[in-house]
């Protein structure tokens, strides 16, 4: 009885300066991150099903790159245009199949679902800097806002790559190429779906690139001139990532190795020369070394 007494009074003192410091349970910090999971669900499912219904606006956007009118070749004409050169992309237009019986339903639900989910990523970084920012120093609080701001920039930017100019010119390729005329490309829907979207979200967290090397740089691991030192074993390591992440052609790799080295140079410009990890290092090999 005395034990049990002991306990309830310490655990009743326990929440007495929880109260009084406002710091959260452990149970209050479960409950917090239940209430903010089930936000996050809700507005998904929200989202999912508004896109679900806007059927034809919604797969004319994802369909519309397998068309020799979409908006990059056009661009890219006009561009060539107005710098003298006549060119125009030969008309083209990818026909897509299905081959199975449920393939469009289900292609056409978690296809919303993705989108809902990318649709929501502002509330859901939103809600993760509400959840953690208890925890963070009024300085780290500001920190932390803009380096999710950043975050989410990079990650839309390498999304609007891969649908504006990655996608659209490595399906052109691949699609249409031909070893002889009487072998037919015949692509199917679910091949085009999980090409557009793997490829897609891979490149919005590729571009999260330089935020990795900025806080790698601000612990003190890599400066600038380690990066600098090792530009040639980077450009090696950015095209294996690319021939992971792409599909397999040489044209295709290309095309992502290009911004990613043009991300790791970003990265060389954003760090300092140098920090105090490495100058640490510096002073201890030099007393060390006779």
């Amino acid at each position: 009885m005395r034990c049990k007494q002991k306990k309830i009074s310490k655990m009743s003192t326990n929440n007495l300066h929880n109260q009084e410091t406002g710091l959260l349970t452990f149970g209050e910090h479960l409950e917090v991150m239940r209430k903010m999971l089930f936000r996050i669900i809700v507005l998904i499912l929200l989202l999912s099903i508004i896109i679900f219904c806007y059927k034809a606006e919604t797969f004319s956007i994802i369909l519309a790159p397998k068309s020799s009118d979409f908006a990059t070749f056009q661009w890219i004409s006009s561009l060539l245009e107005t710098a003298g050169i006549q060119f125009q992309f030969e008309n083209y237009n990818i026909s897509l199949i299905n081959t199975e019986l449920s393939s469009q339903f289900m292609t056409h639900l978690s296809t919303s679902f993705t989108i809902g989910a990318l649709l929501s990523s502002p509330f859901i970084v939103f809600e993760l800097l509400k959840f953690i920012s208890p925890a963070l120093y009024d300085s780290e609080r500001k920190y932390s806002v803009l380096v999710a701001l950043i975050i989410y920039a990079l990650f839309i930017v390498g999304i609007l790559m891969s649908y504006y100019i990655l996608f659209p010119i490595s399906l052109r390729f691949l699609a249409t190429y031909q070893v002889d005329p009487e072998v037919v490309n015949t692509i199917t829907l679910d091949s085009y779906i999980s090409t557009f979207i793997s490829l897609t979200f891979l490149m919005g967290i590729v571009f999260e690139f330089p935020i990795i090397v900025f806080v790698l740089g601000k612990v003190g691991f890599i400066d600038r001139e380690i990066l600098k030192k090792y530009r040639a074993y980077a450009l090696v390591a950015i095209m294996v990532i690319s021939a992971i992440i792409t599909p397999p052609d040489i044209f295709t790799l290309i095309l992502v190795s290009i911004p990613l080295y043009g991300l790791y140079e970003v990265s060389i410009w954003a760090l300092p020369k140098h920090n105090n990890y490495t100058e640490k290092n510096t002073e201890s090999q030099n007393f060390i070394d006779p």
